[in-house]
């Protein structure tokens, strides 16, 4: 058989799923951002085995020192590491970014699924709820449902959560009716499916590539938001480490010791990136158009 027979049938046998992933391999820019990911979730898991030292352990006679053999990225204004800080800080971005869009995807694609395909009032009432949600910008609903809930990690990841989940109801109805007319969704009725069975069994798995793009590209939202929350001190309290708890102390200190402010910065920034660029190469490569 020739070279290009055997490639036809090799990618004729070839699921959804692989085809995805072979062209996301080919963008080199979302194969950055995701072995960028995959180091931060490592050194967040990993962080009681690669920490130099204990994040909350004080240094009287180490303040402010600047990077050394000893302390890599310094220390800040009470003598810790902070690299130690850094690394431990990365479990509370990635883990509020995960956990709240994961909140917002529970409660977002079942009462989108419920506006798309039901239609009549039920539709127009949740738009006009999500509308007026989505009229608050993003992280201003944000600081005040956390400052409602008290100053928190969990409470900060409630709040990302909530803020988040009209974006993904919103999708999700665009995504259902425009999905709910096509011949196979109309077979599946003429058939006799029930409701239920349709919107889960035909409709639901047509809309995931959507969804997950959304959700990659959500959750680098949801770690600024994370860090805006600490910095203002509705997240992550003190002396556990966050980023952007980190950014707030760094702050009154930017002459002196601006290598305070740099790490977590840094930090914020890679993570970021890295789930924006991921979300757009899982755009392409989940695009049915895709050749």
């Amino acid at each position: 058989m020739a070279a290009s027979e055997a490639l036809v049938v090799e990618l004729g046998e070839e699921s959804p799923g692989a085809r995805a992933w072979r062209r996301l391999l080919r963008r080199k820019s979302a194969v950055l951002g995701l072995a960028i990911i995959v180091v931060l979730v490592l050194v967040a898991l990993l962080a009681p085995l690669i920490a130099p030292y204990d994040p909350a352990q004080q240094g009287w006679t180490a303040i402010r020192k600047p990077p050394s053999a000893q302390h890599w990225f310094g220390t800040d204004e009470s003598g810790r590491d902070l690299l130690s800080r850094v690394i431990y800080g990365a479990r509370a971005s990635l883990l509020a970014g995960v956990v709240s869009i994961s909140i917002a995807l529970t409660f977002g694609v079942p009462v989108g699924l419920l506006a798309g395909y039901g239609g009549r009032w039920i539709d127009a009432l949740i738009g006009r709820i999500t509308d007026a949600m989505l009229a608050v910008p993003f992280l201003i609903l944000a600081i005040a449902l956390a400052a409602f809930l008290g100053p928190s990690l969990h409470n900060a990841m409630i709040a990302i959560g909530v803020t988040a989940t009209p974006v993904f109801v919103r999708l999700t109805r665009g995504q259902v009716m425009a999905v709910k007319v096509e011949d196979y969704v109309e077979a599946a009725r003429a058939v006799g499916n029930p409701p239920v069975r349709i919107a889960l069994r035909h409709i639901l798995p047509n809309i995931l590539p959507a969804l997950i793009v959304q959700a990659t590209i959500s959750i680098a939202t949801a770690i600024i938001a994370e860090a805006s929350l600490s910095f203002l001190g509705l997240g992550q309290q003190p002396p556990a480490p966050s980023w952007g708890s980190m950014l707030n102390t760094a702050q009154r200190f930017l002459t002196n010791a601006p290598w305070m402010a740099v790490w977590p910065g840094l930090a914020i920034f890679l993570a970021v990136l890295s789930f924006n660029i991921l979300g757009d190469g899982l755009r392409d490569a989940l695009d049915p158009k895709e050749r």
